[in-house]
Parts: C-alpha cells; structure tokens; sequence
C-alpha cells in the first residue's frame, strides 16, 4: 500500500515491541545482569560483546560497534529496508501498518513509486535478453563464448545472463509499443537517441548482465561485446534508478547465497564475479566501470567486517588498488579488515579459481595482504628505509594517510607501526600530526604585519572553542539517550545562540522530549534512523559504560550550563577563519560570497553586543 507510514504509528510500535523477544528469536540470548548478551551476528568473535538493553530498548556491539532499536536490529539482520522492517516487526505483533498523505496530497512513497514503471520496463528487458539467449538463431556465438569460460547454463540462470542479437532495435520493437514505453526505454538508458532524433538499442550483439540493486531490481545493464565494436564492455548510463558510484555487481547474488557475508571479495568484472560463483565461492562483487567509492565501502561494511579487493599485480593493478585504500581509510573502524590480493600478470579470478580450483583460491584471499602492510610498502616503495632521511620521508608520506583513519585502537596501532619503522615515539609523531609554527628571522620578523601573527592563535581559540562545546553537547545527548526524562527540566533558552550541527541536534531533542516525555531511546533512534544524527545516536547509545551510574540530572544540568557560558560568536568565527585560510585568489565564488556574507554577519554580532555593553 502507497503511503508515508505515520511516526506516531512507528513510535507505538518501537513501545510495543519487547527488543529482547525481537533477538532473541533470532540470535540466542544470554542473560548477564541486567542486560541480554550473545555473540554479535554482524561479526565473527569469539567472546560475546553484543548486548542488549531491555531498559533502554537498545541494543549494541562493543566490537563492531553495530547498534540501534528493534527496527534497527531487523533491517540488518535481515537485510531489509526500513518499511519492510517495519512491516516484519507489526506482522509479529499482529499489527497492520497505516499510511499516510503527505500535505501536497501526493503521498512519500507516491513519489518514489514513481519509478516503478522504470523498474518493470527492466525486469521485462531482463527476460527478454534472456529468451533470445535461449532462442535466437545467432545465440550460438554467445552460448559458445559461455561455454568456453566454463559457465554452466544453471549460473548463467542465476544471474539473469541474457544475449542482446545485433540489429538496431530489436529491443525497441519488442518493448516499444507506444510513446510512454519508448520515453521510458530513453529515460532507463536502454535506448540511444542521435543527433537527428532517431533512437537505436543501446546494447546490440553483446552478452548481457542485469545489475540488480539491493532489493532485486533491475536497475541497469552491463554488455560483453561478440564482435569487434568499441568499447569491449559497455555499462548503462547514469539514470534516476541507477548510479555506478553506488551499485555492485552481483551483491544482491552474494547476500541471496549467504545467510552471513564473513568477507566480501572486490573484483574488477562481471565474468569474474559469475566465473568465482561458478565454483562455490559465492560472495564476489564488482564495481561498475568505476573506482570503489566511499559509497560502495560504507554499503559493504554493513554487510560484513572484511573487505578484500582482488587487483592484477602489474603497474595499473597497483595504482587502482591504492584508490581503493584510500576510499577504505575513512571507513577502517575497529573490528573492520581490508586485505589486498595482487594476481600474476596475465591472471584474473576467473582463470585462476579455473587453474588451481576454489579451495587454494580461498587460502590466497584469506592470506592477502593486510591494507596496513598495502600503505606501508606503498608509501616506501621508492625510498631507502635504513637511512635517516628515507625514515623521515617515509613518516611524511604516511601520516597524511593514518589521519584519515577513524579514531580508535586500530588507528593507534597504525601510529605505533609507523613509531617502529621510523625510529619515532608515538608521541614525536602526534606532535607532527600539527605542523609548527614558522621560524622566522629578526629581519623577516620586521617585515611581517603583525594581524597575520595573530590570526593563527585567533584560529586557535575559535576551533578549540567550538570543538569544546561540540564535544559537551555530545556529552548532554548522550546523557539524554540514558536518561530521557532529564530533559523534562532543562531550559533550552541558553542554547539558542550556538550554532554547530551537534547544537542542533541537543535543541531538536530537548524539543521533541519536552513535547513527548514518553519517549525512549530506542524512539529517540527511530526519528533519526538514516541520517548523520541517526548514527551520532547510536554511538552515543553505546557509550553505557561512560555514563555515571549516579547524578545524571545534575551533571546535566551542569553541562547546559557550561555549554551556556560559550561566546555566541565562536561558531561564526570558527567559520569565517576557515574560509580565510584559502588565498582569497583561490576562492570558488561561492566560498568569495559566502565569506562576505559571515563578515557582514560577524559585525552586525559585534554591533549588538558593543551596544549592550554601552
């Protein structure tokens, strides 16, 4: 049923259901004081750090860091999205879900079902690929060309592989039937429209690959070709279903074929993704003619823990591999894993699970090489570790690259492994983290202006101002996940003048716990489910035994306070120094006009607080 599903109806729902009950019927529960603990099911361990909070209707993973509400709980466990969730846990309870219209009248999910028509016209372009596969009279080629890379006619079934015949509108004609199935055949980038507005199939005497989204759908096609036209793989373009930088190849297949993804394998086509299921090992995947983003790491570890990339060993092999670590570093939170396997030349997966047979393929990629030897080696590769200079520049080198680490164990290990290469304490190698202030000689010193010697103590003073109450307001959210009742009391007056998405984030749920005082963390959770804020959330809800087991109210009470003692304008500073550390030159003309307008700002601030104290 079309709809937005109401809230409120969410809400009652997350007070309904016990989290308990919702994972304990599905992962064994043991209880452990006042809490239920268990080994986590998003990562492999041996010691359970999982646990869940009957109280706070919470559930967390000291080892992974995986957390949230029941909702939560069952959108991972069960690799679903929100709303089928959300359907799972009321059909337990008995319960039917409402929905809604939106203001307009157009309901949220209308709007997105929109797309349906794109996503059906597919699915039909899937199976007809398919058929002529089976029954066209020059399928041969195809089938032969199968063949001989050893697929079977069952895994070319499972994962849809279809034939597009030559011809310039095979496809057109058998989906074309009037306009509004023609423009959407445009719209799907199935069809290629000329210069001189004739439309023609975009994939035409290639091996087809349907690339299905997370849900199943068909949302793009990938093309081999049969003869000699350019370019030898052909992708679909970007459309409003579909985006390479998000979707991969054969993902949807993996997570089908195991109940629990322990470790992903990244490799760079569609035959080998198909070649290395062939062979039972079926949890590859495989970029879409572009390098792994961000995106595709963050979608990967909420599936698994361990992420292994399979690249050829030549020069080419190396440098996309090193993007690919650079994309990983962001994303390496404790108890995630990234390896890199590097193949001979002349070697893809495809023929090499072919030559030594899956089980020595799977003892290579579970001894590939660990992405903090990849860095390490990579970095040094051109330089003379034994000598004094080449350790400095090695730290040079690195440094730039742990900083992009998240903050944990693992990125104090990085620090410790490049401490031992270099020769350097930890502590010498924080201090580089910053780079000291400029020496500079008496004669330059006269040079110099004197603003420009104070703007960095200035910048100084801003950031660690605003970093300061960032890090308090953290500090109250997470009081109020343990404690919602506390904020019955506060005075959100005092907050008004700091600005900073943490600030904003206290104000919103001292308002929504003040208007609804019932609420709990896990409906806390649920408001923000998706989001940025969501995910600060349940870090902050993690955080159980930082929290004091007594004195909560005042110590968050005190904390507003602090918090309340903060200069309106440090966040306003903060944001105009940021803007002034770019050469004015430099300047996109966006940055040029967003900086005229925190000046003008700042002395309207300054105006009125000159007057107040007059």
């Amino acid at each position: 049923m079309a709809g937005r599903i109401p809230q409120k109806f969410i809400d009652d729902l997350l007070d309904r259901a016990d989290i308990v009950e919702v994972v304990d019927r599905r992962v064994k529960l043991k209880k452990t004081g006042k809490n239920y603990s268990a080994r986590c099911p998003f990562h492999e361990e041996k010691t359970p750090s999982f646990s869940v909070n009957p109280d706070k209707q919470f559930f967390y993973c000291f080892g992974c860091g995986a957390g949230g509400n029941a909702l939560g709980f069952v959108m991972d466990y069960e690799n679903v999205d929100f709303p089928q969730a959300v359907e799972t846990l009321a059909g337990s309870l008995g319960l039917e879900v409402p929905r809604e219209q939106t203001p307009g009248g157009r309901s949220q999910a209308s709007q997105q079902d929109s797309n349906k028509p794109l996503y059906a016209l597919l699915e039909q372009a899937a199976r007809y690929y398919q058929q002529q596969l089976r029954k066209h009279p020059q399928a041969q080629r195809a089938v032969t060309y199968l063949k001989q890379r050893g697929l079977t006619g069952h895994i070319a079934k499972d994962f849809d592989v279809g034939f597009a015949p030559p011809g310039w509108d095979n496809l057109l004609q058998a989906l074309g039937a009037d306009e509004q199935q023609r423009k959407l055949l445009l719209e799907s980038g199935m069809l290629v429209q000329n210069d001189a507005g004739r439309s023609y199939d975009r994939f035409r005497d290639r091996i087809v690959f349907p690339i299905r989204d997370q849900r199943g759908r068909v949302v793009a096609f990938g093309g081999r070709v049969l003869g000699d036209d350019k370019p030898k793989y052909l992708n679909s373009p970007e459309t409003p279903i579909f985006s390479k930088s998000r979707e991969l190849y054969g993902l949807y297949q993996a997570r089908q074929a195991n109940r629990k993804l322990e470790r992903v394998l990244v490799v760079e086509g569609y035959m080998d993704v198909i070649a290395l299921a062939q062979h039972s090992i079926t949890n590859a995947t495989a970029t879409l003619g572009t390098a792994t983003s961000q995106t595709h790491l963050q979608r990967l570890y909420r599936l698994t823990s361990e992420v292994v990339f399979c690249f050829d060993g030549d020069e080419a092999g190396r440098k996309a591999a090193f993007r690919a670590l650079e994309a990983t570093l962001p994303c390496m939170e404790d108890g995630r894993q990234a390896r890199f396997l590097f193949l001979a030349e002349g070697e893809d997966p495809d023929t090499l699970v072919r030559k030594l047979g899956p089980e020595r393929f799977r003892e290579l990629v579970t001894t590939a090489t660990p992405l903090e030897t990849f860095l390490f080696d990579a970095v040094a590769a051109s330089l003379d570790t034994s000598t004094l200079d080449g350790r400095a520049r090695l730290s040079k080198l690195a440094l730039p690259y742990i900083r992009q680490l998240p903050e944990g164990v693992f990125r104090q290990l990085m620090f410790r492994a490049l401490a031992d290469k270099t020769g350097l304490t930890v502590a010498e190698l924080m201090q580089l983290e910053a780079p000291p202030p400029a020496v500079t000689t008496p004669r330059e010193e006269q040079q110099q202006a004197p603003a420009p010697t104070a703007a960095p103590r200035q910048r100084a003073a801003t950031s660690k101002a605003r970093l300061g109450y960032s890090n308090l307001a953290q500090a109250a959210i997470a009081l109020l996940l343990h404690r919602p009742e506390i904020a019955a009391a506060a005075d959100p007056a005092p907050l008004a003048e700091l600005e900073g998405e943490d600030i904003e984030l206290l104000r919103e749920l001292l308002t929504l716990l003040q208007r609804r005082p019932d609420s709990n963390t896990a409906m806390l959770l649920g408001h923000w489910y998706g989001t940025p804020a969501g995910e600060l959330l349940g870090r902050l809800a993690g955080q159980e035994r930082l929290i004091p087991s007594e004195g909560i109210e005042q110590q968050f009470t005190d904390t507003i306070a602090t918090l309340a003692q903060f200069p309106e304008r440090s966040y306003l500073h903060a944001q105009v120094d940021k803007l002034i550390l770019t050469d004015y030159a430099d300047m996109s003309e966006l940055d040029k006009q967003r900086l005229r307008e925190l000046l003008k700002q700042k002395q309207r601030l300054d105006a009125a607080r000159n007057k107040r104290n007059t």
